[in-house]
């Protein structure tokens, strides 16, 4: 027990290493500074959902060869390098290539950091604890991304370039944390090291058209996490043009935006620790039923009144993480440890393949019109699609022989 508690230990410091919220309060303004439109930063998120979508799979492959630690590793590297070449990035064309490594470099942690929890909970029995942990373990690093925000949003008010060189720094200190992790034991049993290309092929096809997901990796890994990414792209240059239109002062912009990213990691910080009560007493069906619909309503509701950006934004981001968390829960409890970072990471690349047509279609719909118009007919994407899916048949499944009680 005190090796699983090391483990998990180094996992919420692991966790507290992202960085993420560093740049994220001024990331699209970052890009907008440098010349770029929105079609070119739609391009932008094409060039990095296309790496995506060429390398999760096999990047997921490899992680079953070389073991999850060391997926972990490489990922923190090369994001850690990526994220020093964004900050004195120039051109589109170098920040095509950056973006390129930059996705790579999520692609080898991308599923690897659950496959890891997930494993490392099976050894003990534990595996009904998955959803609990990793809320906690997101909760850690979004109350680190707090503090993150609010500097980022200070230095990005000095130069933009900033928060990515000091988000760099920080997600370097994960590489010592990480080769102080352990390999789950019931990887290390598991012949994943040996898993060839044709059975990956076929575990990730039978998971896909598998009865009791099909329908959920429509629902969310399709329809919500697409919108969900535009949401992501689109709360700078809104708040932008939305903040100055309430009497805030357009230089006291960057600092309001980091205060806003510091409430939306709070808030999400408090969902992601009750994950484990959510999913207890809400239950997965009713959160999944009712958060599309949520998030699609209050993007529509924005076309009418822009002042409701804030609520709404702040609705939005606050629940991503916990709604990711609830979709890891749901999946891993339906595949097995052979092939599990594969399988994870196939799942990332449906998202990516499929929210390719919305950023470069968001992108022409804003130049053409505004961002506000782009989140909106999203919002109404998000509704209609649900219904569709409704109507086929429920996203959320019980499983015999499983923990049902919550769905």
């Amino acid at each position: 027990m005190w090796d699983l508690s090391r483990n998990i230990g180094l996992y919420y410091a692991y966790k507290a290493t992202k960085a993420v919220e560093f740049y994220r309060p001024i990331m699209y303004l970052y890009f907008l500074s440098l010349g770029l439109n929105f079609t070119a930063i739609a391009l932008l998120e094409g060039v990095y959902n296309v790496t995506t979508v060429l390398g999760e799979v096999p990047t997921g492959y490899v992680g079953d060869r070389i073991g999850r630690r060391n997926s972990l590793l490489v990922g923190t590297v090369i994001i850690t390098v990526t994220l020093v070449g964004i900050g004195f990035a120039e051109t589109l064309l170098e920040l095509s290539v950056l973006y390129a490594c930059w996705s790579m470099g999520y692609n080898f942690r991308s599923g690897s950091d659950d496959a890891w929890l997930y494993d490392t909970l099976t050894d003990e029995l534990s595996t009904d604890q998955f959803a609990h942990i990793r809320g906690r373990g997101q909760s850690v690093a979004l109350l680190v991304g707090v503090v993150g925000s609010v500097a980022g949003g200070y230095l990005g008010n000095i130069d933009l370039s900033y928060p990515f060189l000091v988000a760099s720094g920080v997600a370097g200190t994960g590489i010592p944390i990480l080769l102080s992790l352990e390999e789950p034991t019931s990887y290390e049993e598991s012949d994943a090291d040996e898993l060839g290309l044709r059975e990956a092929v076929g575990v990730i096809s039978e998971t896909l058209s598998h009865p009791r997901l099909r329908s959920f990796v429509v629902y969310y890994f399709v329809l919500f996490s697409a919108v969900s990414y535009l949401v992501f792209m689109y709360v700078q240059p809104i708040l932008e043009t939305v903040l100055p239109q309430v009497g805030i002062p357009q230089g006291e912009v960057e600092p309001l935006l980091g205060w806003f990213y510091a409430a939306v990691s709070l808030l999400s910080a408090g969902l992601s620790y009750h994950t484990g009560t959510i999913r207890d007493r809400i239950g997965l069906r009713r959160w999944f039923l009712v958060i599309p619909f949520v998030v699609g309503i209050g993007l529509v509701a924005l076309w009418m009144m822009p002042v409701l950006a804030i609520p709404a934004f702040l609705f939005a981001r606050g629940i991503s993480e916990t709604t990711r968390s609830l979709a890891s829960q749901y999946v891993n409890d339906r595949i097995d440890t052979l092939g599990r970072a594969t399988v994870l990471s196939s799942l990332a690349m449906v998202s990516s393949v499929t929210v390719i047509p919305f950023q470069l279609g968001s992108g022409v719909i804003s130049d053409v019109t505004s961002p506000l118009t782009a989140l909106a007919v999203a919002g109404g994407v998000l509704i209609i699609g649900s219904f569709i899916v409704l109507a086929w048949e429920s996203p959320v499944k019980s499983v015999t022989g499983r923990r049902t009680e919550a769905e």
